[in-house]
């Protein structure tokens, strides 16, 4: 068995540290207003990656929460990806630029496919494909429209690419804790070259364990961990991220 990377995940709301509930943005949890701190809590308790989400730029489609997104970066020195409201090439190479190590992209692949192809080829590796689905739809606009896409059709589209991963959420299961939606994410995985990221649902380290039997190279958690459900070494441990203490 591969190990799997456990990626915290670092929602930004106006600020601070948020979780909503299936992208809800009526249903929210604020679990801290330095996301800084917090980013740094999370290095120091082994993350080999944050994930980190512009709810308001998701929601206008432009870039909202940069000062603390630069503050993060200047925190730590893992490796950050970020999505949220990136629809231009500017906002995408702004991000880079900034020191990202990846820019996660959704509602544009959708709507632009030849222009997410191009930044691509020209940014071979940093960009992720952000796959967010609704009964196995994609959801757009941070979440608020759904398409007729099927979710596995557009990540086949885009499978010849030079992506770093595509991230799969299931939105009905995101900050739920009922367990993520295997099924969909095996077959997803199963199908793509492209590496795959599982998001949404995770609420146990039993979770972890079945995810890590799949052929999926990672997994983003966010309020089992703010709830303390377990602690990211735990995780880690059942990913196989980190050897087991003897």
């Amino acid at each position: 068995m591969k190990p799997m990377q456990v990626i915290p995940a670092i929602d930004l709301r106006g600020g601070r540290c948020v979780r909503l509930r299936q992208g809800d943005y009526d249903r929210e949890t604020v679990f801290g207003e330095d996301p800084a701190a917090m980013a740094g809590h999370w290095q120091q308790e082994g993350a080999t990656r944050l994930h980190l989400v512009d709810l308001d730029g998701a929601k206008t489609g432009r870039p909202a929460n940069v000062e603390v997104v630069r503050a993060i970066l200047d925190r730590v020195g893992i490796p950050c990806q970020l999505g949220g409201g990136v629809r231009t090439r500017e906002t995408l190479e702004a991000w880079l630029d900034a020191g990202l190590d990846r820019v996660i992209v959704g509602t544009q692949a959708l709507k632009d496919p030849d222009w997410f192809a191009q930044m691509a080829e020209r940014h071979p590796g940093r960009l992720v494909l952000g796959l967010d689905a609704r009964d196995g739809r994609v959801a757009t606009e941070g979440w608020l429209d759904v398409s007729t896409v099927e979710a596995t059709e557009l990540a086949g589209r885009f499978d010849g690419l030079p992506l770093a991963a595509v991230i799969y959420t299931d939105i009905a299961r995101d900050g739920m804790l009922e367990g993520p939606n295997l099924e969909a994410t095996e077959a997803l995985a199963s199908r793509l070259k492209t590496p795959v990221i599982a998001s949404g649902g995770v609420g146990s380290l039993e979770d972890i364990q079945r995810l890590a039997t799949l052929p999926v190279a990672g997994v983003i958690v966010g309020r089992a961990l703010y709830d303390g459900r377990f602690r990211l070494s735990e995780a880690r441990t059942c990913a196989g991220e980190e050897p087991k203490t003897p």
